[in-house]
């Protein structure tokens, strides 16, 4: 009997020694011992995507800003952007973005040339399951796009109108230089048109310029010969209001109100003149709009709530306030 009771208490420890080496072998954090530690950290690591981006043109300032703003957020995090510069031909922008989908983008930030054109290389990229961030200027086939982030277009050009109802109460005659296959553009023009609305300005002439900077100096100067007693010219850009500027100047113009929007350094350069025709210009952010648009774009791949359509503030920068906003960068 006692010896049967020694077997039993050797048995005994035995069982409860490899009980305790079991128990401290389930609690080393090692990946080796515990491997679903090394799987949790590699679920937790963001996947790094490849971004394409095509703008208008990369000789506006507006978009090598919008671009450098968009590239500094992606590159922080990891991820790698493709750009490629159309320079104002929507075949050549429909040709870069086949391209990139080549090259195996996963989005693409797209402000396109032409807002209609641009179309048939929205469905391509649907197809090849690209996601679309419209930024700045949209499409008009939008249901292909799964983001839209740009800025209160309107409300700048309203903000134009306005302050030229208020320095010409009793209206006067007025110039338009816009770009019918640019949304932005419109959006602008309209609402400038709005804000002077049965306020005594009549529209006596307009042009499409293309949001460029020659293309409105050809055009201004051959309206100011038809038109020389007009007494503001609205233009869809900043570009385009440096164009009218030097056409302006050019004929020795001195009672004119010349428009743009952006808010780029060079018209709050001319703003800073004291004796210029610029009078104001619709103030943007293209840096807080390309920090926005990395925002969602990354919430798009990611499956993440986002809001679809995004619309960043605007205002009016003159010589008023020009101070707040600085003249040696964008606000």
């Amino acid at each position: 009997m006692k010896n049967k009771r020694m077997l039993l208490l050797l048995a005994l420890l035995v069982v409860c020694v490899f009980g305790l080496s079991a128990c401290k072998k389930k609690n080393v954090g090692t990946p080796e011992d515990n491997p679903q530690v090394e799987e949790q950290e590699e679920e937790e690591e963001q996947e790094k995507y490849t971004f394409g981006f095509s703008g208008i043109t990369m000789e506006n300032p507006y978009f090598i800003t919008l671009e450098s703003s968009i590239r500094e957020a992606l590159e922080k995090e990891g991820h790698t952007l493709i750009m490629e510069d159309p320079k104002q031909d929507p075949n050549m922008q429909i040709e870069q973005i086949e391209r990139m989908i080549e090259q195996g983008i996963d989005a693409i930030f797209l402000t396109p040339v032409d807002w209609e054109e641009i179309t048939p290389v929205l469905e391509t990229l649907k197809k090849a399951d690209v996601k679309i961030i419209n930024v700045d200027t949209q499409v008009k086939a939008f249901d292909y796009v799964d983001a839209y982030i740009g800025s209160d277009n309107k409300n700048a050009g309203y903000l134009c109108g306005k302050d030229l109802v208020e320095k010409l109460p009793d209206g006067g005659k007025v110039l338009i230089l816009e770009c019918p296959t640019m949304n932005s553009i419109n959006e602008r023009i309209t609402g400038f048109e709005e804000a002077i609305a049965d306020k005594g300005f009549e529209v006596v002439g307009r042009s499409d310029t293309k949001g460029d900077l020659n293309t409105a100096l050809a055009a201004a100067e051959t309206l100011l010969k038809e038109h020389p007693d007009v007494s503001a010219i609205m233009c869809g850009n900043d570009p385009t209001a440096l164009g009218a500027l030097v056409a302006a100047n050019a004929t020795q113009m001195q009672n004119v109100y010349i428009y743009g929007v952006d808010g780029s350094p060079e018209i709050k350069k001319e703003l800073a003149k004291e004796n210029s025709l610029i009078a104001a210009t619709g103030g943007q952010s293209p840096i807080e709009m390309g920090k926005e648009s990395v925002k969602v774009a990354l919430c798009v791949l990611n499956r993440e709530k986002y809001a679809r359509v995004t619309y960043e503030e605007t205002f009016l920068i003159n010589r008023e306030n020009l101070d707040m906003y600085g003249v040696d960068g964008w606000q």
